[in-house]
């Protein structure tokens, strides 16, 4: 009896160890894998299940790679986080690093990183011209797969600062005049504005500005009354603000603009890299994005634009290889009718290939995951970032409510203050805490006058971030918030003046009026001398 016992011991034993040691082949070792290589397929290969969960995920199992399906409650940031070892790391003392600020530059992939490494081998051992520019035309076709263009309607940038100074130059010198208008709104990034400015400047041209609406979003009646159909040449404004995370409504103001007899120039570095962005559906006339903001490398970006507009304008910057011939004979046509085609007439000096390269496989990556998940995902996410804040006493958010009209798919990131504390005070003790986030104006110092604060920190998401993430942030952000309180801030200090409106002249259109900001050093200077005068 007790042999048969035995027996039967042993048997079970081994079954269990069969099953355990297949089970965990089956389950961590594909788990492992999915994390390193997961790849979300087009739609018809999946079966896709859109779980809106309220302030939950809504990616299931079934959205993912076959090989993690057992981890029913896996979401997109889950399954990728393993691809991008740098947040894996451990910062100050062995805390984990939570990386919150992508909405500034994005990580980079494990693939892209290897592409990028391998292609700048490559460029250094003398890889034949004709290999190079055959990597540099994939990537063009890459790009334009992700945006749905053409290649030959892509043009590599050093950055969306650069694709936008290119249409300013290259579209604005040729077509701007004296007493014609541009209109731009509020809410720009410096890098669309600027050039602008210093256009109308060039030209004498008047700049309009669109301010914000009561939820502080895109007042699209007010840039209604401003289009000036034969004065309004170009509009250039963003697609979703870096700071209010708005999606402004790019087709109206497309049809509006294009009704007016006018181009549509989109920043587009807030929305191409977290949502479906199509060229022929959404109406601009060009569109500028930064590779660093989408998974890709530094230092390079790219314009798209319509060839016929395209084709029309001058390059910003000459040189080599942008000419079909040049001469030192002055009886020779002169260079301007030498340019090679569009795009090629506005690479002068040649496109750094190792950078095009990992831009190219940074859109092939972003389009294995289909970019109408990850803007789903991202949506849900920035909504629970958004409602976790706002649940938090004395925080102040910026841009409209996920549940407002005006904020219906609002771009994964918040702009917030917190009355009594500097944002980079509280951006340096997150810091410490192992939290990055971003604090100051985001180069959008005219938004913030017309918010009537100095600055502000932010909170933003990507693919490979989550439900804990936020959740941990909000943690650190309450112990940081506890710190303070226990030094005795978060008292909000009274404004020295009260909020009347004077012209901003930074923004040079004494429309557009703001809060009295700027006068608080002066209040405080007078109210010394008083104390003086009075002793």
């Amino acid at each position: 009896m007790m042999n048969k016992r035995k027996t039967i011991f042993f048997l079970i034993l081994a079954v269990a160890v069969f099953f355990t040691f297949h089970g965990k082949q089956g389950s961590n070792g594909n788990l492992w894998r999915g994390v390193q290589r997961t790849r979300f397929p087009p739609a018809p290969t999946l079966l896709f299940h859109s779980r809106r969960l309220s302030r939950g995920k809504i990616y299931s199992s079934s959205i993912v790679d076959s090989s993690i399906t057992s981890e029913a409650s896996m979401s997109m940031g889950e399954a990728l986080q393993g691809e991008f070892p740098i947040l894996m790391q451990k910062v100050h003392e062995g805390k984990p690093l939570l990386y919150l600020d992508s909405a500034a530059t994005s990580q980079k992939p494990r693939k892209v990183t290897e592409v990028l490494r391998e292609a700048s081998k490559n460029a250094t051992t003398f890889l034949d011209e004709s290999d190079i520019q055959s990597g540099i035309n994939k990537a063009r076709s890459k790009v334009a797969s992700l945006i749905n263009a053409e290649p030959e309607e892509v043009v590599f940038t050093r950055g969306a600062t650069e694709a936008l100074n290119l249409v300013a130059r290259g579209w604005g010198d040729l077509h701007v005049s004296e007493g014609d208008e541009i209109i731009l709104s509020v809410m720009e990034h410096h890098s669309n504005l600027v050039p602008w400015q210093n256009l109308a400047e060039r030209k004498g041209a008047i700049l309009r500005f669109v301010p914000l609406s009561n939820d502080q979003a895109f007042d699209l009646e007010a840039f209604k009354s401003m289009l000036n159909p034969g004065k309004t040449k170009i509009v250039a404004v963003n697609h979703v603000s870096n700071v209010l995370g708005c999606v402004n409504p790019v087709n109206e103001i497309a049809r509006l603009t294009h009704e007016a007899g006018a181009v549509l120039s989109l920043d587009a570095c807030q929305s191409v890299p977290h949502m479906p962005v199509d060229v022929r559906e959404l109406g601009a006339d060009f569109i500028s994005a930064s590779g660093h903001k989408m998974l890709g490398p530094t230092g390079i970006g790219f314009l798209w634009g319509r060839k016929e507009l395209l084709e029309t304008m001058e390059p910003l910057n000459t040189g080599a290889q942008i000419f079909t011939e040049v001469s030192l004979d002055p009886s020779a046509p002169p260079p301007s009718t030498a340019f090679l085609p569009v795009p090629w007439r506005f690479e002068a000096g040649g496109v750094p290939y190792p950078e095009a390269v990992a831009l190219g496989e940074a859109c092939r990556y972003l389009q294995s995951l289909d970019m109408g998940r990850v803007h789903s995902y991202e949506v849900e996410l920035g909504r629970y970032l958004w409602e976790s804040l706002s649940e938090m006493e004395g925080v102040r958010l910026y841009g409209p409510s996920p549940d407002s009209a005006a904020g219906e798919g609002r771009g994964a990131l918040v702009a917030f203050n917190i009355p009594g504390v500097h944002a980079n005070d509280l951006a340096f003790f997150l810091d410490q805490e192992g939290v990055a986030i971003r604090s100051g104006h985001h180069c959008t110092q005219p938004l913030h006058r017309s918010l009537g604060i100095a600055g502000s920190a932010r909170a933003s998401l990507y693919v490979y971030n989550t439900r804990k993430d936020v959740d941990r942030f909000c943690k650190k952000l309450q112990k940081t918030l506890k710190m303070f309180r226990d030094m005795g801030f978060l008292v909000e200090e009274k404004s020295p003046c009260p909020l009347v409106s004077t012209a901003d002249p930074t923004l040079k259109d004494p429309a557009i009026n703001r809060p009295c900001t700027d006068l608080w050093p002066r209040v405080e200077e007078e109210e010394m001398g008083e104390e003086s005068a009075a002793s």
